[in-house]
């Protein structure tokens, strides 16, 4: 950054000052100073392709003061400036924002601010407001003013809406926006302000016949109209949904069938908030988000990948050698499973296929060779810890039924060698070992194999490939080794596989009549299938396509890492 006086007539308020655009601001504070000793404080200006001439990025008001003041000594002035690079947009946008920090700005100006940081600039919403002394909630707020028609912004920025409406209006979908604006637009009508607006939106007394997905000859419930028959709506809400989210899985089944990696049908009310996202190309992973207003209207977005993923994959394609010729898709899928969900399961799988194996010592002592070949995490030899990091988690695979034959078998083969009770075999002292080994010379083979078995068993790696590979082989049915409790419930987080839990165990009636509710409605639904409450009837034997052996998924892009794992051995099992 250089250092200059710059003449008064080559400078210019640049676009990037927040306060560009506004008229000429009030100078009468400063101008008597100024007059007298002229401008002492550095302006910030920037080249703006033009020769020898600047844009002022902050100073706007001494920049107005000493052009005053030249025109009315009809001399030309020369202010001291700070010169930034040309390519410093986000700085200069930055740098103009905190000067204007103590001055009052409205919102629709700090919205306009903040969007060109973060969608131009790529700054975070966390980097914003540790920069400018906002909360993260703050500056979401001040973004949210992006989800307004822009006649509906200018109004508010002309202090035409009061602040309670405009938080009503970012919450309600383009279309409800556009009804709103017709009636303030209108002269003999008025729109409905403050709380009157919340009503109006997402009072769900009175659902537009306009907003069914479904053909209406198909509707049994009645229907009203307005007295001049323009207008028409559901007498019976309950009805219309069950209808309208049956039409939802409908176009969202469309969807999946013609190549869309998801479908992701937010929950009644949830806002699709664009600046949270980027547009990808179906090829290039990018989902479709339903959005479904109390009021029954249904927006489809297409073509988005949150932020977050599009930055990853940004910078995962920057590390790539420029000259490396690789089309491989830069990586945008979420996993259908939370990391606490994949150790669950992880556990579970790998409690049942260690039970299963102590009744196979051929196969053990195979898998033995296997790892003494191979190796794994695991072969020091160590036990499988068998932690997760949540009590909740371990507590639950602790009282399995798989757990409780395993630890009975190491039990009794540990008595064997008169070890502690609990101790394992696995991770003994080395000091010890020529006492084992010169009672192993005393056993029959048949101990041995039994002996190595609950070894291979112990320290068999939970979430590894092996454990998919015996448990396919050996035929495991977790039927046998787990039912659904509490801690899966509170795990289960991904609403599309919830829906897709309601269909394999209430049906796909249920599930498409459902799709909109809530995950917790929905894990609801699979709670009273499998308990036979609620006028549900009782499900016996459900088992969730992650802990089949072979594994399946519920998304063709998962990303689940037990998936995975088959794909790679399948062909080893003829699969």
């Amino acid at each position: 950054m250089q250092l200059a006086h710059i003449p008064i007539e080559n400078l210019s308020i640049s676009a990037l000052n927040m306060r560009d655009s506004k008229k000429a601001p009030d100078i009468s504070d400063i101008l008597p100073s100024i007059r007298k000793f002229g401008v002492r404080q550095t302006l910030l200006v920037r080249p703006n392709g033009t020769p020898d001439h600047y844009e002022v990025v902050g100073g706007r008001r001494r920049y107005y003061g000493a052009k005053t003041v030249a025109a009315e000594r009809g001399v030309s002035i020369a202010v001291p400036c700070a010169i930034m690079e040309e390519d410093e947009d986000a700085a200069a946008l930055e740098s103009s924002m905190i000067e204007n920090l103590h001055q009052p700005v409205d919102e629709m100006t700090q919205y306009e601010s903040f969007v060109r940081l973060i969608v131009k600039e790529g700054r975070s919403i966390e980097d914003v407001g540790a920069t400018f002394g906002y909360t993260d909630k703050e500056v979401r707020q001040r973004l949210a003013l992006g989800n307004l028609l822009p006649k509906i912004r200018e109004a508010y920025r002309r202090g035409d809406i009061d602040p309670e409406s405009i938080r009503h209006l970012t919450l309600a979908t383009k279309k409800q926006q556009k009804a709103w604006l017709d009636l303030f637009e209108s002269e003999g009508d008025e729109p409905p302000a403050g709380r009157y607006l919340k009503d109006w939106l997402f009072g769900g007394e009175s659902i537009s016949t306009k907003v069914a997905l479904f053909s209406l000859d198909a509707f049994s419930g009645q229907i009203t109209e307005d007295l001049f028959g323009e207008n028409s709506y559901f007498a019976d809400a309950g009805l219309f949904w069950t209808k309208q989210n049956e039409a939802i899985a409908a176009r969202r089944d469309a969807y999946l069938e013609a190549g869309w990696s998801e479908v992701v049908v937010l929950d009644p009310g949830t806002i699709f908030q664009s600046w949270e996202h980027e547009k990808r190309k179906k090829k290039d992973g990018g989902r479709v988000y339903v959005a479904v207003s109390p009021r029954g209207d249904v927006t489809f977005h297409e073509g988005y990948v949150t932020r977050k993923e599009a930055q990853r994959a940004a910078k995962k394609a920057a590390k790539k050698a420029p000259d490396a010729q690789d089309t491989e898709k830069a990586a945008t899928v979420q996993s259908e499973v939370p990391g606490a969900m994949q150790t669950y399961i992880d556990l579970h799988r790998h409690a049942a296929v260690r039970a299963a194996l102590l009744d196979k010592p051929g196969v053990a002592l195979r898998l033995l060779a296997a790892h003494a070949i191979c190796g794994s995490r695991l072969w020091k030899v160590m036990p499988e810890p068998q932690r997760s990091g949540r009590d909740e988690t371990d507590a639950s695979v602790k009282v399995s039924p798989a757990q409780a034959v395993f630890d009975a078998r190491r039990e009794d083969v540990s008595a064997i060698f008169d070890l502690p009770k609990g101790a394992g075999l696995v991770g003994s002292q080395a000091d010890t070992g020529a006492v084992i080994f010169a009672h192993l010379l005393t056993l029959s083979d048949a101990d041995v194999r039994r002996i190595l078995t609950v070894i291979m068993a112990e320290s068999l790696e939970a979430g590894s490939v092996y454990v998919e590979a015996v448990g396919v082989h050996l035929g495991v049915d977790m039927t046998k080794c787990w039912t659904a409790d509490e801690t899966f419930f509170d795990l289960l987080r991904d609403k599309s596989v919830v829906n897709a839990m309601v269909a394999e165990i209430a049906g796909k009636s249920v599930a498409n009549g459902n799709v909109a509710a809530t995950g917790k409605v929905q894990k609801q639904i699979v709670r009273d299938c499998l308990a036979g409450t609620n006028g549900r009837e009782k499900v016996s034997g459900w088992l969730p396509r992650w802990f089949e052996f072979p594994v399946r998924s519920y998304r063709k892009d998962g990303g689940l890492q037990t998936a995975a794992h088959w794909k790679f051995v399948k062909k080893l099992f003829g699969g």
